[in-house]
């Protein structure tokens, strides 16, 4: 059985300092390679490799997310080993250059991604001001280039970033073991105790991304892949607001429906689409976006106006019906029946999810 530890730190993309946008990805890079305690390089990822585990992170907007899991024998060690990245990580000069080229290659690779572009679009057609709209996946340019010419050190920025952002009471950590709660307890203590706490608070920001002149406006784009793509977005209120209603897994049910009728069955009976999905996606704690994404044909890309219309009056048809109970409450029991019956996941996926729903958002 393997055991499986995540740390969740409350700090992501949208802290990243004007001039140097993807630090916070780049310190997840960097975070990882060596301790004061452990100091051989690279240390940390041969110890769980070779105790049957693995390890990886991510950096969102509001957070960033540290795991690894390993075989119970070794967990001990592992969690040890984890833990001084929190304590004293060491971020050498080095390893500098090396990592600010493997963020550069991770955005490479994603310059090929449509998804990842349109993503990126849609943040460049906010509010400059927003820290929505700032690239966080960062870059040579970002990281290296750009700083050097105004004489920035990006390493000194990195550790300044680190002691400013990082702290104890930002973090919420997860660990999934075999072993008695008093005995993970006592074995958390013990290895997080020294995580500096400097009460530092969360990163606030209350505006919306987009103003009325980012909505109401059409953008057209030329995808990487072939093929055509409709895609309708709206800013909204996040739904773990209404978490007790849920309007918009309400909403989703509903555009997403295909039986005999639906937008979806119409939109394909009539050689427009082979494809359609609602839902709501790209959230923080302070907004959330809604989408209606559409995989067109060929004539369906010559009927845009006339599939976008269809869409309009299924809402309109939606917002005059009101809410069905009975579709809610069908809903409900779905849902019931999914939490009580839902199939059992890897314990380093369960740790993931827990510690970043304990920061306030999915």
């Amino acid at each position: 059985m393997a055991c499986a530890a995540s740390l969740n730190v409350g700090v992501g993309s949208f802290c990243d300092p004007v001039g140097l946008e993807g630090l916070a990805h780049f310190l997840e890079h960097m975070l990882f390679y060596a301790s004061e305690k452990y100091p051989l390089e690279d240390s940390y990822l041969k110890y769980i490799t070779e105790h049957g585990g693995s390890t990886n992170a991510f950096t969102a907007s509001e957070m960033t997310n540290y795991f690894f899991d390993a075989n119970t024998d070794c967990f001990e060690e592992a969690l040890d080993r984890f833990a001084q990245f929190f304590i004293k990580p060491l971020m050498s000069a080095d390893a500098t250059m090396r990592e600010i080229k493997a963020v550069d290659s991770e955005n490479k690779m994603y310059l090929l991604s449509d998804e990842r572009r349109m993503s990126q679009l849609q943040k460049h057609l906010s509010l400059e001001s927003h820290p929505y709209h700032k690239f966080g996946g960062g870059n040579c340019d970002t990281l290296d280039v750009r700083p050097k010419a105004k004489g920035v050190d990006t390493r000194q920025e990195l550790l300044k970033f680190y002691e400013d952002k990082y702290s104890a009471n930002l973090m919420h950590l997860v660990v999934y073991s075999k072993e008695s709660l008093d005995k993970i307890q006592s074995l958390v203590e013990d290895k997080f105790q020294e995580i500096q706490n400097s009460d530092r608070s969360r990163f606030q920001f209350s505006s919306q991304p987009c103003t009325s002149e980012h909505l109401q406006i059409l953008v057209r784009a030329v995808p990487i892949k072939q093929g055509h793509k409709l895609r309708i977005v709206w800013p909204i209120t996040p739904s773990i607001v209404h978490y007790k209603e849920e309007p918009c897994r309400y909403l989703d049910h509903l555009i997403n429906h295909e039986g005999e009728g639906s937008l979806s069955y119409v939109l394909k009976k009539l050689g427009w689409a082979t494809e359609l999905y609602a839902g709501e996606d790209d959230r923080a704690s302070e907004f959330s976006f809604f989408y209606v994404v559409i995989d067109l044909t060929d004539a369906g890309q010559d009927h845009m106006q006339e599939i976008i219309g269809l869409l309009f009056k299924y809402i309109q048809l939606l917002q005059q019906s009101g809410v069905c109970k009975w579709i809610f409450d069908e809903l409900s029991a779905i849902c019931e029946t999914g939490f009580h019956y839902e199939d059992k996941i890897s314990p380093i996926d369960y740790v993931v999810r827990i510690s970043s729903n304990m920061q306030g958002h999915g």
